[in-house]
């Protein structure tokens, strides 16, 4: 056996150097005349199968680089910490409150927040307003439409400011039953009058908000009867225009609070590796300085209790404790192109809200797609809340053509736009810092 070691050694001409010794080159074999190559095969388009897999392996990829976040009670007491000081220098300063935001020690040389704040569009006047300033441009937006339909305007008064459902549910009901006797019994002088003082009405219809002002749109006026006690009492010429109080009755009814629209602030980025980084506002937070400090003992609690052992319904029901947290949830999704669409949502909207906004987006809305969530799990079922798939407080999403649709698109030969979004939306593409 040395032997036959020895005879291969000598034949390659390999020698173990020693110090200061060189390796001697092995004996060169002639290379061989390169074969006459085959002509390339046509190149497959990559199968749906593949399709997915890449995705999912995209979505792994951008997960494993995100440094550790911190724990909830920190995040908690850093954005205590912040406000106190904020407050504190704005205070000395004599600073407003947007300019407290501004003045804190901690946001200089911070990364910008992915969004400014959550942000409302008011129904009546189509105005963009902060969230902490829906109710009073609510009442203002209604206030101004008294002088256009004064009717409408309390009927919105009374269902969009008075909070408790059920008070409302009984007070309308009891009102309705005025009117009815009204308009079922015009000759009746007793039902066109309604006695302030009366305990049934003081219950159930005088503590309602806006109550007033449609008795008085309506056509009713308050006088003092010999009594002497104060009346509502119907106008003569409203016997007249019965039908129309059936309809104000019908229309007290059937209306519904008025509630300002959430704004998707929608924002196309184009390509960028800081896709899966969000810094998100306090507006996200569903925190009040009570619930801070529930947190915070709940957090210790749970240091206390992470030896023992958790049933899988016990760690579900803290996950779910988690998801409350949040008001809105802040999504991103990335197209094939590298593209990245970005849009606002409630945190208990269902998963089919996303799937319409990114089809409002495309050029054509008929191209069929699937979005993959974090780790390439497909969102198959539209009915789930963003906060039940784990989607809050923000997230980064795939978006993956049909890939039969599209071999069938390609296979027609026709010249296809560069991107499948909306010329619109690409011509204010912003860079995502």
């Amino acid at each position: 056996m040395r032997k036959f070691f020895q005879e291969i050694k000598a034949d390659l001409k390999f020698k173990t150097a020693g110090p200061g010794q060189k390796l001697s080159e092995p004996s060169r074999v002639p290379k061989e005349k390169p074969k006459a190559e085959a002509a390339p095969k046509p190149r497959q388009g990559p199968t749906d199968e593949a399709q997915m897999a890449a995705a999912a392996a995209l979505a792994r990829m951008e997960l494993k680089p995100k440094a550790k976040v911190a724990s909830s009670q920190e995040a908690i007491k850093n954005q205590v910490r912040k406000e106190l000081m904020a407050e504190a220098a704005a205070s000395e300063k004599g600073l407003s409150g947007e300019e407290k935001d501004l003045a804190s020690p901690e946001r200089e040389g911070a990364a910008a927040p992915s969004v400014s704040g959550v942000y409302f569009i008011c129904p009546l006047t189509g105005v963009v307003i902060r969230r902490d300033q829906k109710e009073k441009q609510l009442r203002e937006a209604i206030q101004s439409y008294f002088s256009i339909d004064p009717v409408a305007a309390s009927i919105m008064e009374i269902h969009t400011f008075n909070k408790d459902r059920e008070k409302v549910r009984v007070g309308l009901e009891t009102m309705a039953k005025y009117l009815d006797n009204i308009y079922l019994h015009p000759e009746e002088e007793k039902y066109r009058k309604i006695k302030l003082q009366n305990k049934v009405f003081q219950e159930r219809i005088s503590c309602l908000e806006g109550i007033h002002r449609f008795f008085q749109s309506i056509g009713f006026e308050t006088k003092t009867l010999p009594n002497p006690e104060e009346y509502y009492v119907l106008k003569e010429e409203m016997l007249s225009k019965l039908e129309d109080l059936k309809g104000y009755k019908e229309q007290l009814l059937s209306c519904e609070p008025l509630r300002a629209q959430l704004d998707r602030q929608l924002c196309l980025f184009t390509p960028s590796p800081q896709a899966a980084r969000f810094e998100l506002p306090k507006d996200f937070y569903n925190l009040t300085a009570q619930e801070i400090k529930r947190e915070q003992r709940l957090r210790t609690e749970a240091v206390e209790k992470a030896s023992m052992l958790r049933t899988r319904a016990m760690r579900e029901k803290e996950e779910q404790r988690e998801m409350r947290k949040y008001n809105y949830t802040l999504l991103r999704v990335r197209f094939p192109d590298g593209y990245i669409l970005q849009g606002t949502f409630y945190a208990r909207e269902s998963v089919s809200a996303l799937y319409s906004f990114v089809r409002e987006a495309l050029r054509d809305d008929w191209l069929p797609f699937e979005l993959l969530g974090p780790g390439g799990v497909k969102l198959t079922d539209e009915n789930l809340a963003f906060n039940e798939c784990g989607l809050v407080p923000s997230a980064l999403l795939t978006l993956a053509w049909d890939a039969g649709v599209m071999a069938d698109i390609q296979a027609l030969g026709e010249e296809q736009p560069a991107s499948p979004l909306k010329p619109e939306l690409l011509s204010r593409v912003q860079t995502l810092a």
